[in-house]
């Protein structure tokens, strides 16, 4: 693996997406590129994906949204960066007009089996987490829908795939929205950080374990 090559491909994937989503603007009306730029992040910062990875969150939204064709990508970026974005669009594509438990169960359930790779599915759970974290741009309507799906089918499916940090941040997220006063006086009860009752947990666990040793 050659680092340096990995950057100019990075860089390259953004400076295509730039120039392809350049004009398009966003719910906020912020460039549209900052969403692809951050979900590039958060699978790079946060879940310390690959490269390839990095490119095709890059890229992800290029063939829905920009006159790219799965063909350029194949070709600029390599076949698994292509088939990268094939998948994650397709996933994007698959619409629901209600959400009951019986449907979310069966959207966690295609969303798998549409996947032959796993990355797929976690480029995917980076575009939720990054469009939950902008969610306020929404109209109401469509912040309670995007916020019940996500609490529904992607915190399930991060939970999964064992990525507890975004299972619980899409969680919290979507508790924010659609159950506001709630959330406000949960939030108010627990005043220890995350990472310190990570700490008490782990800690609680290796008290135990070694007492039961």
């Amino acid at each position: 693996y050659n680092p340096a090559a990995g950057f100019d491909q990075i860089r390259a994937a953004y400076e295509f997406a730039a120039a392809h989503h350049a004009g398009q603007n966003r719910k906020d009306g912020s460039p549209f590129v900052t969403h692809p730029l951050a979900v590039a992040q958060i699978v790079a910062e946060e879940l310390h994906l690959d490269t390839e990875s990095i490119v095709a969150a890059l890229l992800h939204d290029t063939v829905e949204d920009t006159s790219v064709s799965l063909d350029q990508l194949k070709g600029l970026f390599g076949e698994t960066v292509a088939d990268l974005v094939d998948g994650v669009t397709k996933l994007t594509n698959v619409k629901v007009a209600s959400m009951d438990e019986k449907q979310a169960w069966n959207l966690r359930k295609m969303f798998l089996a549409m996947s032959h790779d796993i990355r797929v599915v976690i480029i995917k759970l980076a575009d939720r987490l990054h469009n939950m974290r902008t969610l306020a741009a929404l109209p109401p309507d469509r912040r309670l829908f995007k916020a019940r799906e996500t609490m529904d089918v992607y915190a399930p499916l991060a939970d999964r795939l064992g990525i507890s940090s975004i299972k619980w941040e899409l969680e919290d997220l979507a508790f924010f929205w659609l159950e506001p006063e709630e959330y406000q006086r949960v939030a108010r009860m627990v005043q220890d950080s995350r990472a310190q009752r990570e700490d008490d947990a782990e800690a609680a666990i290796k008290t135990l374990d070694d007492e039961l040793k």
